[in-house]
């Protein structure tokens, strides 16, 4: 997205094989994941389920074409913004495979959690710095816009 010339064209070719090693992983780890699992089996295959989280695989399979197509026509922005979604996506389906687990089999979210005070802290901390941390990634994603040029190069 930030490159231009003949390193944009080593990368739209390094994706491509990149994307097709992403996707033969989240294949693998979808398919080993209910096989040494019984209870995330019948988490994702049991109805209704099976029709609620059918979305994810689904989108992923679409995210993950879309994101080929954007390398084919060497869109800049298409596959930055459809490889957050997979990754995105990978996440929501490691969540609802190991739901309501931290640490599975053994550790729930609650037995994990702390104690609703320090959480209620957190909470008015994370209020405070989030809107921080946002406003300086916007200006910082603001300064350093554009495309990196040989001209650019300092030495």
């Amino acid at each position: 997205m930030k490159t231009q010339g003949h390193l944009q064209q080593q990368m739209f070719l390094l994706s491509r094989s990149l994307l097709i090693g992403l996707l033969v992983a989240i294949v693998l780890v979808s398919i080993w994941t209910p096989l040494a699992h019984p209870q995330i089996a019948e988490r994702w295959f049991s109805l209704p389920n099976l029709i609620f989280l059918s979305p994810v695989p689904l989108l992923t399979a679409l995210l993950g074409w879309n994101l080929y197509l954007g390398l084919q026509k060497q869109d800049t922005y298409q596959p930055f913004v459809m490889t957050l979604l997979l990754v995105l996506l990978g996440f929501c389906g490691l969540g609802i495979s190991i739901w309501p687990y931290i640490i599975p089999p053994g550790i729930s979210i609650w037995q994990a959690s702390s104690p609703p005070q320090s959480q209620g802290f957190m909470l008015v901390g994370a209020l405070f710095i989030i809107p921080i941390i946002l406003v300086y990634t916007c200006w910082t994603y603001y300064v350093f816009r554009g495309k990196v040029s040989a001209d650019d190069a300092y030495h």
